[in-house]
């Protein structure tokens, strides 16, 4: 399922990127790899705050889609 369906508290594993290449590269540069674990501290209108790798990135609903966990 796509991150942007876990709501605030939830949390799950990196399975897939989607997107083009430019896309990938930039999530896997924040942190967003296979396997990696992912947990939604908040969202507000629209945007997402995680926590990936002990750290903390926000991310749009747009953006937060190309991600399956």
């Amino acid at each position: 399922m796509p991150l942007s369906l876990l709501k605030s508290g939830e949390s799950g594993t990196v399975k897939k990127i989607m997107g083009k290449d430019d896309t990938r590269r930039f999530l896997e540069s924040l942190g967003f790899t296979i396997g990696a674990p992912v947990s939604v501290i908040s969202e507000i209108r629209g945007n997402m705050v995680l926590c990936i790798r002990d750290t903390r990135v926000a991310l749009d609903l747009g953006m937060a889609k190309r991600i399956v966990v």
